[in-house]
């Protein structure tokens, strides 16, 4: 099965450009394009595709007020916002508006393929060398809560022990290389993690695991 992506950018050549990197790909398919928010919207209320790549800065509606649109729609799309500006405000309204993740324009190619379906198959992905900023700025701004979520407790030692890398900001296939086990036991592993914690994904889990005090701010783990 093909995934479908609309284009969200209100330069044309950086349309281009994801153009001739998504058709090069078998697996992908361009649903449209859109040059700005509101076209972003319309698109994916009637194209009914599985990523949406979204620009922030664009004219008539930007990038993080159509995802707030998008994310309102019945069955929403995955959104992945694809920009130039790294600043922690934008990462922290992305997260807040709904996005599945964040990666910069100047990401390789096969990054992005790579993102398109992390996104599409559910998981959440934020450019590395935002990551921990973004969280350690995020617990700075809102202090460590005074009772840990429901299900918390409910972890195994192997659950905390995962949640710990992936508050460092592993990926499944790191985490699996760190603790010699396989992708898909560590796939399992943080779903149940997700699911016990009751959260979105894994971005989430991560601000749970510093405002618990799983990982401390400028701690490695």
């Amino acid at each position: 099965m093909t995934i479908g992506v609309v284009i969200a950018d209100d330069q044309s050549l950086v349309r281009a450009g994801f153009r001739m990197i998504l058709e090069a790909d078998p697996g992908l398919r361009i649903v449209a394009e859109a040059r700005d928010g509101s076209e972003a919207v319309e698109a994916s209320r009637n194209g009914r595709p599985d990523v949406v790549l979204m620009d922030i800065r664009m004219p008539v509606m930007d990038g993080l007020e159509a995802t707030r649109r998008i994310m309102k729609l019945r069955d929403p799309p995955r959104v992945l916002i694809v920009t130039t500006y790294d600043t922690d405000e934008y990462v922290f309204e992305a997260i807040v508006t709904g996005a599945s993740g964040f990666l910069l324009k100047d990401t390789a190619p096969e990054d992005l393929l790579s993102g398109i379906r992390t996104v599409a198959s559910g998981d959440s992905l934020l450019s590395p060398s935002v990551t921990r900023r973004l969280i350690e700025a995020f617990v700075q701004d809102h202090p460590k809560t005074s009772a840990p979520p429901a299900g918390f407790q409910n972890l195994t030692e192997r659950e905390l022990q995962i949640l710990q890398l992936v508050a460092r900001g592993l990926s499944n296939a790191e985490i699996a290389g760190e603790l010699y086990l396989s992708s898909a036991t560590v796939k399992t592993h943080v779903a149940r993690v997700l699911d016990k914690l009751g959260v979105r994904d894994r971005v989430q889990a991560v601000v749970v695991a510093y405002e618990t005090g799983v990982v401390r701010p400028g701690a490695g783990t």
